[in-house]
């Protein structure tokens, strides 16, 4: 017979979303107000970047700091690091600004364990960086498709880990959590435009929405917990959104709220 945990483990498990990816903010906020721990995170995309910055900190105000660029010449920064394989963005501006945020911080030294999914371009596998630099794990991670140039990780040539896990529900299942948290930021997320003539921009946009929605209600099935933050509003790539993210955290924010009660009866039955 198994002996009685004192409480379950809590895993949460953050989905790729761009922009939108400011909502996890809010995600982590609410559970810390509500003193829910977290003793495990999973990351895809720009969930791999809040949840890495949370996993080194610990402190959700120093990450919303971080991901609220200051003024438009912080964007214009970012973006003016031309590339010419495989992406508009070489990503090396981005992976600075994250080392000076965490310095270059091993995974073994951060203060919750965390995995950054990564997605291996020649096979479409799903890559599980934990191990090494927290900060080249990121990058990989954060890689998405034609803005982001490719990340070469050793052998592999890695890109967006939304390509291959959305959602990492399984991952953080499989690291231990007895209660898996997902945050799903497609699930309302098919992109709306007033103008219903399509151009390429559009296009794109509308493709990348229709994957993210699929692939994502497939992904976090499997959550104890499923939290879809309704951020319509704010597209995939809209760089302007980080500097003015609180829409996007207030909603995650809600979102959350709406499930605490579920989560803290989860928590309370787990042993009966």
């Amino acid at each position: 017979m198994k002996a009685k945990k004192e409480r379950p483990k809590i895993g949460l498990a953050l989905g790729g979303g761009g922009a939108k990816g400011l909502a996890h903010i809010g995600v982590i906020k609410v559970l810390e107000k509500n003193n829910i721990p977290i003793d495990f995170i999973a990351g895809t995309s720009i969930g791999s970047l809040i949840g890495g910055l949370y996993a080194f900190s610990k402190d959700i105000k120093k990450v919303e700091e971080t991901a609220l660029f200051k003024d438009k010449l912080q964007i214009i920064n970012f973006l003016m690091d031309p590339s010419i394989h495989g992406g508009f963005i070489t990503g090396n501006k981005i992976e600075k600004f994250i080392k000076e945020r965490i310095n270059d911080t091993q995974f073994s030294k951060l203060k919750i364990p965390f995995i950054s999914v990564a997605t291996e371009l020649t096979t479409g596998k799903g890559i599980l960086l934990k191990k090494g630099s927290v900060a080249d794990a990121i990058r990989a991670s954060i890689s998405f498709p034609l803005i982001f140039e490719p990340m070469q990780f050793g052998t592999k040539v890695l890109a967006d880990g939304g390509l291959s896990h959305p959602v990492p529900v399984d991952i953080v299942k499989k690291m231990g959590a007895d209660i898996v948290i997902g945050v799903n930021l497609g699930a309302h997320s098919l992109y709306r435009d007033t103008d219903n003539r399509l151009g390429l921009h559009d296009a794109i946009l509308y493709t990348i929405s229709a994957l993210r929605y699929n692939l994502g209600i497939i992904s976090v099935k499997d959550a104890d917990i499923i939290i879809e933050p309704n951020i319509t509003d704010v597209n995939v790539i809209g760089w302007k959104n980080f500097l003015h993210g609180k829409t996007a955290i207030k909603k995650g924010e809600r979102a959350t709220q709406k499930a605490i009660f579920k989560l803290k009866e989860l928590i309370k039955n787990y042993n009966k």
